[in-house]
C-alpha cells in the first residue's frame, strides 16, 4: 500500500478543517420612530435610518474579525434574517405601519432584499413584539466586499401616538473561500 495517495487526502482534509466554509454574521442597530401631532393621524412617509447600518465594512464585522475572515474571502453571502423589534415603549405595537422594505446599496447599485406587507394587519401584539422580515433571497456577495454597504429601510404608514424606538437585527449566512482571492 503506498502513503502518498493517504497523505495527500490527509494534507486536504486538513486544509479543509482549518478555516471555516461557512458562518454566521450579525449587524444590529436601532432606530426611533418619531410620534405624530397628539390627536391626528398622520402618515408616516419616510422611516428614519438605522444607526449601524450606514457604511458598514465587514472587515470590521466582530464575527468576520472572530472567525479569521476579510471581506474578500467571501464566495456568497445571503440574508438568513432580519428582524425588528419594539423595545419601547412596552406597549406599542407594529399596528402603525403598513409596508415595510429592506435594501442594500454599494456605490450606485442597490437592490431590495426583504419586505413585510400589511404588517398592521399581522396582530403582533406588545409587550415588545417582534417583526420577522420576508426575505428576497439576494446574493449580497457583491455588497459586502465592496468597500462600504449600506442597508436602508423604506416604509410606510401612519406615525405613532408616541415615539418608537426599535431594534433591527440583521444574520448573513457567509460562504468563504478556503484559499483567499489573489493567491
Amino acid at each position: 500500500m503506498r502513503l502518498t495517495p493517504i497523505l495527500s487526502v490527509c494534507a486536504l482534509l486538513s486544509l479543509v478543517a482549518c478555516g471555516p466554509a461557512s458562518f454566521v454574521a450579525e449587524v444590529k442597530g436601532e432606530t426611533t420612530v418619531p410620534a405624530g401631532p397628539p390627536g391626528l393621524s398622520t402618515l408616516l412617509e419616510a422611516f428614519p435610518s438605522v444607526a449601524g447600518f450606514s457604511g458598514m465594512d465587514f472587515d470590521q464585522n466582530q464575527d468576520f474579525q472572530n472567525q479569521g475572515v476579510s471581506k474578500d474571502q467571501v464566495a456568497s453571502a445571503k440574508l438568513k434574517s432580519i428582524q425588528l423589534k419594539i423595545l419601547t415603549p412596552t406597549d406599542q405595537d407594529f399596528s402603525f405601519l403598513d409596508t415595510l422594505e429592506f435594501y442594500a446599496k454599494a456605490g450606485d447599485r442597490e437592490v431590495l432584499v426583504a419586505q413585510k406587507r400589511n404588517i398592521a394587519s399581522l396582530g403582533l401584539k406588545a409587550p415588545n413584539p417582534v417583526l420577522e422580515m420576508d426575505l428576497a433571497g439576494v446574493e449580497l456577495q457583491p455588497f459586502i466586499t465592496a468597500p462600504s454597504m449600506t442597508l436602508s429601510v423604506r416604509g410606510k404608514g401612519r406615525m405613532p401616538s408616541k415615539e418608537v424606538r426599535l431594534q433591527a437585527d440583521v444574520k448573513l449566512d457567509v460562504q468563504v473561500r478556503l484559499v483567499p482571492s489573489g493567491s
